[in-house]
């Protein structure tokens, strides 16, 4: 594989951590090792986790099943997330994978749950044989100062809000 990029995924449309899994997926089927970590997320009820370690795709969580207050965050919140940032900076240059998805970790700078220097600095001394994607609305233009390919996904219509819907198995989770 060539030098391991930067990518982003980013916007208030769906598809995000969909598109990640997608990458993750194909990058297994041609055998690479990939690792995916999840901030603020912290339920086996999605759908993705069954089909990731059925794939070989190792998916570690640094969060709990509910939601972050962003205004007020709760230390407990605060503790995860960090642990994950930890985690990820020591992967990240060990050269064992050959993909690392951030999952929600922009939203996770955005809410200062961690630190957006320390990121910045896992991203500069990353292993350069490995591709490093983030994902999470609000993307830090410093972030996006930084990666090789940027995506915004842009919500023009959603049917949780024109018919309300509720998420759906399978299809949201």
């Amino acid at each position: 594989m060539s030098l391991g990029k930067i990518q982003v995924y980013t916007g208030n449309g769906k598809g995000k951590t969909t598109c990640a899994f997608g990458l993750s997926m194909r990058a297994r089927g041609h055998k690479k090792n990939v690792l995916f970590v999840q901030f603020m997320k912290g339920s086996e009820d999605y759908g993705e986790l069954e089909s990731a370690r059925l794939l070989g795709i190792k998916v570690l969580q640094f969060g709990r099943p509910t939601f972050v207050n962003p205004e007020n965050p709760d230390p407990i919140d605060i503790g995860l997330a960090k642990e994950g940032l930890s985690f990820l900076k020591k992967e990240s240059v060990s050269g064992s994978w050959d993909i690392i998805v951030a999952d929600e970790i922009n939203v996770a700078i955005h809410f200062g749950l961690i630190n957006l220097e320390e990121t910045k600095k896992m991203l500069a001394e990353k292993n350069a044989g490995t591709e490093m994607v983030f994902t999470g609305r609000y993307a830090h233009p410093e972030i996006i100062d930084m990666a090789d390919l940027v995506t915004e996904m842009k919500e023009i219509k959603h049917y949780f809000n024109t018919q309300n819907l509720e998420a759906r198995e399978g299809i949201e989770y």
